[in-house]
């Protein structure tokens, strides 16, 4: 089976840092072809992930320019699918096209009429309620899956209708056997942004008078002297984004530099390094999180995560077993004193047992052979 797997013209494929939808593609595609799949990547220029061959439109990355007025980008992800579109039609060697660009990718694949265009599987890897026009009279010629069950209990209903199931996301971590000294800090792994909460397990930290590690970006800021130059020119572009005032009015007021610390974006070994040497992962999550990705990689390393009791984490986290769940804040810094109760190695064998990439590569090909059909 020879497969084009859409990953977007955001960021290359691995991402150099953060990146979620990179990330699963580059956990899920090794696993494909070592069973055989002939994977076409539809990518950025700069993506290195080891595939049979690749197509882009842009050279580079072109995530920052998100933070540009919509008018100034909204033909990125149309040139970017574009192309794709143009691939398809000049050529008929491809079986089956696993697209992963939000709205963008299963609007202009639908567009293509046969028989130039294969089958679509379309992942669904967001808050589906954030496009309810769109999903609620999603393409009937397209053919989606989920990412938790919880993501689709909340979609649409024609949408969860038509959808094939959930595939939770694995990580390539699942397969490392890292073990490193613990420490006595807990992390918050991912992009600084309200939706993930870092605030909450700031106010809790210190109250507790536990070290807390902040990891990730801000806006796309990595470093905390490129956040500086954001913060203290008030006429920057980014000054007023989202994310950079909850960090500014919401977070800062937290950092001593000692006790609770923001280290910016950490990537590859760093990265492991110091998730696997935390002693557990909180996910005081703000949102219904669809996919959950940065939990299954705290279960790989054998660090426990604590989390609320929202979106998929019931589903990943087994309450007691491989992690603690809180249903309010109080209740979460409970658990949080209780992680020494729980068994690291426990934790890794369920990462292996549900979350490694073959198991998500052995779910994908049964739902390509049944799109195919």
């Amino acid at each position: 089976m020879k497969v084009l797997v859409n990953a977007g013209p955001w960021l290359s494929v691995p991402p150099p840092g953060y990146g979620g939808i990179e990330n699963v593609v580059a956990t899920l595609v090794p696993s494909l072809r070592e069973r055989g799949v002939i994977v076409v990547l539809a990518s950025v220029g700069t993506s290195t992930l080891e595939v049979d061959e690749l197509i882009n439109t842009y050279t580079d990355g072109q995530f920052t320019e998100l933070q540009k007025p919509y008018n100034q980008v909204m033909g990125i992800a149309h040139a970017h699918q574009a192309r794709v579109a143009a691939e398809l039609r000049s050529r008929d060697d491809i079986d089956l096209v696993h697209d992963h660009l939000e709205v963008v990718g299963p609007a202009v694949l639908s567009a293509v009429s046969a028989p130039w265009r294969p089958p679509v599987l379309h992942t669904l890897h967001w808050d589906l309620r954030k496009h309810a026009a769109f999903y609620g009279a999603f393409p009937p010629s397209i053919s989606v899956n989920g990412v938790s069950e919880s993501q689709l209990a909340r979609a649409p209903e024609a949408l969860r209708a038509a959808s094939l199931g959930a595939i939770h996301l694995a990580t390539p971590l699942a397969d490392r056997d890292l073990r490193v000294d613990r420490a006595q800090h807990l992390v918050v792994m991912g992009r600084i942004c309200g939706l993930k909460g870092q605030h909450v397990a700031a106010r809790i930290c210190q109250k507790l008078g536990l070290p807390l590690v902040l990891a990730g970006p801000v806006s796309g800021r990595n470093t905390v002297a490129e956040l500086d130059v954001v913060a203290q020119n008030p006429y920057h572009p980014l000054h007023s984004h989202p994310d950079v005032r909850y960090y500014l009015d919401q977070v800062s007021r937290y950092l001593d530099g000692d006790l609770v610390r923001w280290v910016g974006a950490v990537g590859g070994r760093a990265r492991d390094h110091l998730y696997a040497s935390a002693r557990a992962a909180l996910f005081p999550i703000q949102w219904d999180e669809p996919g959950g990705t940065a939990v299954v990689e705290a279960l790989a390393l054998g660090v426990p995560p604590v989390g609320l009791r929202r979106g998929c984490l019931p589903e990943i986290i087994d309450h007691g077993r491989t992690g603690f769940l809180a249903d309010t804040e109080e209740e979460l810094a409970e658990w949080v004193m209780r992680v020494h109760e729980l068994d690291p190695e426990e934790c890794r064998r369920e990462a292996r047992r549900r979350f490694s990439p073959s198991v998500m590569a052995d779910r994908y090909l049964e739902l390509y052979e049944q799109v195919a059909r």
